[in-house]
């Protein structure tokens, strides 16, 4: 199937913005590292998938998340878990290893409408007295039904936010329905 798969955040300002210590990949906007058009998209899916790695294991765990700016935020929510939440897998990964990644896709049988975008970067628990804890959780409230009124989302609740460094995307190529459309075109 054709596609096309592009790579961000890997330009020479890039490197050079990481060298430096500041935020890779943005532009005056804040928006830079993630082209519009993969925004909208990333924005209106419903999961993700969080990718860790920590003490020799690998994590790879559905969440559902925010993009606020170029960092994605997901909380421990209230559903049942084995563990507190500061011992889930994905959260001791996180303190031991902020590498992280998360993958965000779309999946349906027409494949001419498949998508997905790799968000790759730094990891760390947010600090639950700031004023990103209480915009990600806001945010995810408002994105999340479920969260407002079945399951609510604790104020304090545990968040893991992901800074992208690198995004990779891919969508399928829409060619061959352009090619279909100007064969029923009339002559």
């Amino acid at each position: 199937m054709a596609g096309r798969e592009v790579m961000d955040g890997q330009d020479d300002r890039a490197h050079a913005q990481i060298e430096a210590g500041t935020e890779p990949g943005l532009g005056d906007d804040g928006i830079g590292l993630i082209p519009p058009s993969v925004r909208r998209k990333v924005a209106r899916a419903r999961v993700g998938r969080f990718a860790s790695g920590g003490q020799g294991r690998l994590g790879l765990v559905p969440v559902c998340f925010v993009l606020l700016d170029d960092t994605l935020y997901h909380a421990i929510d209230a559903k049942p878990k084995r563990r507190q939440a500061s011992e889930l897998a994905r959260v001791t990964n996180v303190r031991t290893n902020p590498k992280a990644a998360v993958l965000v896709d779309h999946y349906e049988e027409d494949w001419r409408r498949l998508w997905y975008a790799l968000f790759r970067g730094r990891a760390r628990v947010v600090e639950s007295a700031g004023a990103e804890h209480r915009r990600a959780i806001v945010a995810l409230r408002r994105k999340y039904v479920q969260y407002r009124v079945g399951l609510p989302l604790a104020g304090d609740a545990l968040v893991i936010g992901l800074d992208a460094e690198q995004l990779t995307h891919w969508q399928a190529s829409s060619a061959g329905r352009r090619r279909a459309d100007h064969r029923d075109s009339p002559a």
